[in-house]
């Protein structure tokens, strides 16, 4: 039998974790060294930033880059210099005191490479140069190697004999900080600490806690982790639960694995390959079930370190629609970025939302094939399976499967880290709400349209709850809004321009909706980036500079056009047409987790916050931009030689808008294929097939087709929509 020990979603865990597992895996891993028996609690993610000094107390294992604060484990009494100035020529004598200390902190039980800065109270101790802002008589660090010697200062204060080298720990040493900084009092330290040079692997790190007795490879990696806990189970249950990572109990033992497989590789369990007989007894070879909506989070908050905001705290909290009222938290000791820890609880969260349905299917032995932890697809069952168990049950294989999430179920990764600012005080003004369908504006792909939702208000506009509306008008919870979008509208009518060169002959005419807000100018660098795209009307701007013309109006200008596959938009401006800065940490997608969203539906959005006597609403036709492929491009003809003409193209692909070095563009279909149309006027007179970016319009086709002045149309044909054309004229 193979089975999934452990999964992120908690379904074979349950209570304590030693217990689970070991009752699972039997002897496949030695539970004397992979689950000890539970003793001191280990320090979890706030533990790492206040600085302790507890008898007994876990000391973490630092992996990559992190900032901790680490603990006391020998200190000197303060020590006192008495200085006395003044007392001449009548005027009374002035005694001061100054005060230092001279103490170790333990970093980390296991080796590290360095300490870079280090912060007192919260300000700047040691600065990156490695420069102290405080005096003190000398610093020395204790990598924690195995051969490591005993510090000097502490044997001199203890005794050489008494004084332990703590091989294997990492600390430090102050000798005589000057504590005056500090109101004459240590100080709460924090350190950053780097143990390995770049980022760690997962893997690494659940082989290195487990001594190697653990199987792991191909996980990702971390910037920075500490791990601590009660056993080695509970160091590596964070990585596993943010990470959807499994235990897997195999014939070659145990192994941590990813339960995220590349669709490409995926296998099909079709229905021929089910059972409806066993030794001569009909059964069923299918069984189903689903668990209720409320068991699954309504919200999910992943904690863990920032290091664009010095390594502090950060959380990312993601919410989905529909009943339920617990919320769930990840304390994650990780060094992750803002859009990095919200794509892993969104991934975290879909898991949980797919994960209520279950399937039970008997097979014959070709499903031996498949392992526990696999991903694949079942026939008549929508959606991707994770085969969670594999056995050999009355001459036929029975698989249990679990649904876990596609690439249509995940949120956007995009989060900025925020910063720490006062709040203005302000009233929560009236909701702007715009619903905008938008192709894929970074590398990727998706199977379903991207409809986001920006939202906006006054100066203290804090969001508001969204709710889809229905054809007969019933209204369904689906979230919250995002953080204020920079929207507005635009003055002036946009005439056409060029798409392949910077448009500085026009400029875009726009009005805010808020005063507070600003549009600021971009340089090459960050207009690579993704700075100052704007969504005017249906087409996709950059822009490099901008000058405001009044309170709430500014005048862009440097437009790079029809950005993203939406040059088609440029003929359709409109005076006041909605206008919005694309930040996507500003906007959210509200029908992400509904399913069958095609082309032409109609939807429609409301949004009421604090502020709002009545519902904004917004409404929108769905064009399904991310699933069309673009127009084609350098589209050419040129005669054969024989009467006929030789028609060729660039293909250019919805999953990927960068510039690639002269590599082709990723397919992001299918298969590529074009239709190709002959038309006379608006007559059509032929069409074909290609799976080529090319097609030969022979002498015979000519004929038959009449001559004259004919165009020709050329599109891609997707995989969920037929593209855009563009067109070529011919004189036949």
């Amino acid at each position: 039998m193979a089975t999934i020990v452990l999964t992120a979603l908690g379904t074979a865990i349950g209570g304590p974790l030693g217990a689970a597992i070991g009752g699972l895996i039997g002897n496949s891993l030695d539970q004397a060294v992979l689950f000890k028996p539970k003793g001191v609690e280990g320090r979890r993610l706030a533990d790492l930033q206040v600085q302790t000094s507890t008898y007994g107390a876990q000391m973490p294992k630092i992996f990559g880059k992190m900032r901790v604060a680490g603990t006391v484990i020998w200190a000197t009494d303060l020590k006192e210099k008495r200085k006395k100035s003044g007392g001449g020529k009548g005027r009374p004598s002035v005694t001061s005191y100054s005060y230092s200390s001279s103490f170790a902190v333990a970093l980390s039980a296991r080796k590290i490479k360095a300490v870079r800065r280090i912060w007192a109270d919260g300000n700047l101790l040691r600065g990156a140069a490695g420069d102290f802002k405080s005096e003190l008589g000398a610093f020395r660090l204790h990598m924690g190697g195995e051969a490591q010697a005993v510090d000097p200062l502490i044997a001199s204060a203890q005794g050489l004999s008494q004084t332990p080298a703590h091989r294997g720990i990492a600390y430090v040493v102050f000798e005589d900080l000057q504590l005056a900084d500090f109101g004459n009092r240590i100080p709460s330290l924090t350190f950053e600490v780097e143990a390995d040079d770049g980022a760690v692997g997962i893997g690494f790190i659940a082989q290195h806690l487990c001594g190697g007795l653990l199987s792991a490879g191909g996980l990702g990696d971390v910037d920075g982790f500490a791990a601590g806990g009660t056993d080695v189970a509970d160091a590596i249950m964070p990585l596993a639960q943010a990470h959807d990572l499994a235990f897997i109990d195999g014939e070659a033992g145990l192994r941590l694995a990813g339960t995220v497989a590349d669709e490409e590789d995926e296998a099909e369990l079709r229905q021929a390959d089910l059972c409806q007989r066993v030794n001569g007894r009909k059964l069923d070879p299918a069984e189903r079930a689903g668990a209720a909506a409320e068991g699954v989070p309504v919200a999910l908050s992943l904690r863990h370190y920032d290091a664009e905001r010095d390594y502090q705290a950060g959380v990312q909290r993601i919410s989905r629609p529909g009943p339920g009222r617990v919320e769930q938290g990840i304390d994650l000791p990780a060094v992750l970025s803002g859009g990095a820890a919200r794509f892993l609880s969104a991934r975290r969260l879909a898991h949980a939302w797919a994960g209520r349905s279950t399937i039970m299917l008997r097979c014959g032995w070709d499903a031996l094939r498949h392992d526990a932890g696999d991903v694949v697809r079942v026939e008549g069952a929508p959606g991707r399976w994770r085969i969670e168990e594999r056995e050999w049950e009355a001459m036929a294989v029975r698989l249990t499967l679990r649904r876990v999430p596609g690439g249509e179920s995940m949120l956007p990764p995009g989060a900025s880290s925020g910063a720490v600012v006062r709040q203005e005080d302000a009233p929560h003004g009236p909701t702007t709400l715009m619903l905008a369908d938008l192709p894929l504006i970074r590398d990727g792909l998706v199977s379903s349209p991207v409809i986001v939702a920006a939202a906006s208000g006054g100066a203290g506009w804090r969001g508001a709850a969204l709710f889809a509306m229905g054809a007969t008008g019933e209204a369904t919870p689906v979230g919250r809004t995002a953080p204020a979008a920079v929207m507005g509208r635009v003055d002036e009518l946009l005439p056409p321009g060029s798409a392949a060169m910077i448009d500085e002959r026009h400029s875009l005419h726009v009005t805010l909706l808020a005063a507070e807000w600003e549009l600021g100018d971009a340089d090459e660098a960050a207009l690579s980036l993704g700075r100052n795209l704007v969504l005017a009307g249906r087409e996709l701007i950059q822009f490099s500079r901008a000058v405001q013309t009044g309170p709430l109006s500014f005048r862009l200008d440097g437009l790079r056009r029809g950005l993203c596959g939406t040059e088609w938009a440029m003929v359709g401006h409109e005076a006041d047409e909605p206008f919005l800065l694309v930040e996507e940490d500003r906007l959210v997608e509200p029908f992400v987790t509904q399913s069958g969203i095609e082309a032409g539906a109609a939807l429609r959005l409301a949004a009421i916050g604090v502020g709002d006597a009545e519902p904004s609403e917004a409404v929108l036709t769905v064009g399904g931009e991310a699933l069309v492929p673009p127009s084609p491009v350098h589209a050419g003809a040129v005669p054969d030689g024989g009467g006929g003409w030789t028609v060729t193209w660039t293909r250019r692909s919805r999953g990927g808008w960068r510039w690639l070095s002269g590599s082709d563009v990723p397919l992001a279909e299918e298969s590529e294929r074009y239709e190709v149309k002959v038309l006379d006027g608006d007559a059509l007179v032929r069409r074909v097939e290609t799976v080529f970016p090319a097609w030969t319009y022979d002498a015979a086709m000519v004929a038959a087709d009449g001559g004259g002045e004919m165009a020709v149309e050329i599109r891609q044909i997707g995989s969920f929509a037929m593209g855009r054309a563009t067109r070529l004229q011919l004189s036949l």
